[in-house]
């Protein structure tokens, strides 16, 4: 009889980070059961993974039923949830409305890992996220040519200490520095929005630092940057992004510092 193909359950979000776990996991001959959200996960997802589920946010029960019906051990996340949805776009289920009442402060890490303790009641473990794409984790060092100068390593230290103990709060994981002063902070619209609301106060030069959370779970929500970073940083004329190495996920990496090195903009991870 055929070998039994091993079976991961994908919890897609929007962007891109899904397909590329479907397709490497696809590629070591794994069979990539989806569950996607409307609104959020691109619907082009249907054609990279062997079955799929559409389910609005919230709805934790069809999930669940979706992912024991196909026989589902394993699963991961992958992909964004538009924050801001939270209000007013949540069309939760029974079992969604059974955990959203339990949790006291509906912040990310409260709310992944009681998604996580859920499924694992159900015999459904959570993996990392990068299981399957090691190799897109930064590594650590000046991956620019052009490095950062004394004053711009003076707002990345005073920076880092910041995005902690912001994360220690779990609120958000960036912040935006210029003079080891704050210009913004990362809350519910996101990295991009942060990097432009501190840029315009910045002017030029600001220095961009997102780490992960002091006791950041990296099955889910692992820190991410790229192309797409550098693009909005340009708008604002900043300077400089530190990340966290060996922490933080770097899409379309080789284009990405290619851009960075046009504009000047250094890049690197501690």
């Amino acid at each position: 009889m055929p070998e039994e193909r091993e079976i991961i359950g994908l919890i897609a979000g929007g962007g891109r980070f899904p397909f590329m776990v479907a397709s490497s996991a696809r590629k070591q001959g794994v069979r990539v059961v989806a569950v996607a959200h409307q609104g959020d996960t691109d619907p082009a997802l249907a054609d990279s993974v062997d079955k799929i589920t559409w389910v609005k946010l919230g709805q934790l029960g069809k999930l669940i039923n979706s992912f024991k019906k196909d026989g589902v051990r394993k699963a991961l996340m992958a992909g964004t949830i538009t924050k801001s949805r939270m209000f007013g776009k949540v069309r939760p289920d029974l079992k969604g409305l059974s955990l959203l009442s339990r949790i006291a402060i509906l912040h990310d890490d409260g709310i992944l890992r009681a998604v996580a303790a859920e499924l694992a009641k159900e015999d459904i473990e959570i993996v990392s996220s990068i299981h399957y794409l090691p190799e897109l984790l930064a590594p650590k060092g000046c991956l620019t040519k052009k490095r950062p100068g004394r004053k711009q390593e003076a707002d990345i230290e005073f920076g880092w200490k910041v995005a902690k103990e912001l994360g220690r709060l779990d609120v958000g994981q960036c912040v935006v520095i210029r003079d080891k002063t704050v210009l913004a902070l990362e809350a519910i619209d996101g990295t991009d929005e942060t990097i432009k609301r501190g840029g315009r106060i910045a002017g030029k030069d600001a220095v961009i630092v997102k780490i992960s959370k002091p006791d950041q779970d990296l099955r889910f929500d692992v820190p991410s940057v790229g192309l797409e970073t550098i693009k909005v940083m340009s708008q604002v004329k900043a300077s400089v992004l530190a990340v966290e190495a060996g922490k933080t996920l770097i899409f379309d990496k080789p284009e990405m510092l290619e851009y960075a090195d046009s504009l000047g903009i250094s890049v690197v991870a501690y």
